[in-house]
């Protein structure tokens, strides 16, 4: 069994190759892609007759199921988002890679209002600025154009444009004292109604806080490949995900135990 842990970049090329020859599980994470990695991953697999699991980690993955589960259980209802407050490692990457930075935090922070509204129950309708807000730590050459920076990242399409972000500059010392940790996490929420007049209000949330993301998605795949392991026993095979793993394949306890102890 493969672990594959690379970027968004490499995955599509990487894990249809070692689907051909192993069974693989990645973390592949940008949703759009995913029916199209899912397709190109699963010719490999099913012709090599390998599992392979695609988009393990906790979003997509962990928050995927609840989403899943909790519009299941309230179909008359709204799902909601939040990442945060965290590192978003993509974005920081995107910020590197402006000519004149040296290192870059970016961190994504759920706006406490919007919260506020999607917990009371009002069900609102949310653009990409109501929800989040987005701040950069930014080590930048010595002489650098501070302010071409500045407008450079606010500007970005697909990462800042649709954000309102905040630039701030600081030492590579103060990079390392403050910001040397991946913390991350966030929330989904099902908002919904029950009963035959749509009387009773009903909320689901699921919440991650996390210290350290990547050994947080770590731990996911270490999970997911206990259950790969038990499927391809079963004889499956082909492209699988979240979706399709049973709990029970996912623990190290023993059926007993589960019912003792879980259910």
């Amino acid at each position: 069994m493969i672990l594959c842990g690379g970027s968004a970049t490499d995955l599509p090329a990487m894990t249809p190759a070692l689907a051909r020859d192993f069974n693989v599980i990645d973390s592949f994470d940008t949703h759009a892609n995913i029916p199209a990695h899912f397709a190109a991953v699963d010719a490999a697999a099913a012709q090599s007759g390998h599992i392979a699991l695609i988009s393990i980690g906790w979003d997509p993955g962990l928050f995927s199921v609840n989403r899943l589960y909790a519009s299941a259980v309230l179909p008359e209802g709204k799902d909601y988002t939040f990442w945060g407050k965290g590192v978003s490692q993509g974005h920081s990457d995107a910020v590197r890679r402006i000519p004149g930075v040296l290192d870059a935090r970016q961190y994504t922070i759920p706006v406490p209002e919007a919260l506020d509204r999607v917990r009371s129950g009002e069900a609102p309708e949310l653009t990409t600025r109501q929800k989040h807000t987005r701040y950069c730590y930014v080590v930048a050459e010595e002489g650098a154009d501070l302010e071409a920076i500045e407008q450079t990242i606010k500007t970005m399409p697909n990462y800042f444009a649709d954000y309102d972000t905040t630039v701030e500059f600081i030492t590579a010392e103060q990079m390392r004292q403050d910001h040397a940790g991946l913390p991350h996490g966030g929330n989904v929420i099902r908002s919904g109604i029950t009963g035959w007049n749509g009387e009773s209000h009903q909320t689901i949330e699921y919440k991650l806080t996390l210290d350290s993301n990547p050994q947080f998605t770590a731990s996911v795949l270490v999970a997911c490949a206990r259950a790969a392991t038990r499927m391809r026993g079963r004889g499956i095979t082909g492209c699988q995900t979240i979706f399709d793993i049973a709990p029970a394949d996912l623990t190290a306890l023993s059926r007993e135990d589960i019912l003792a102890h879980m259910l």
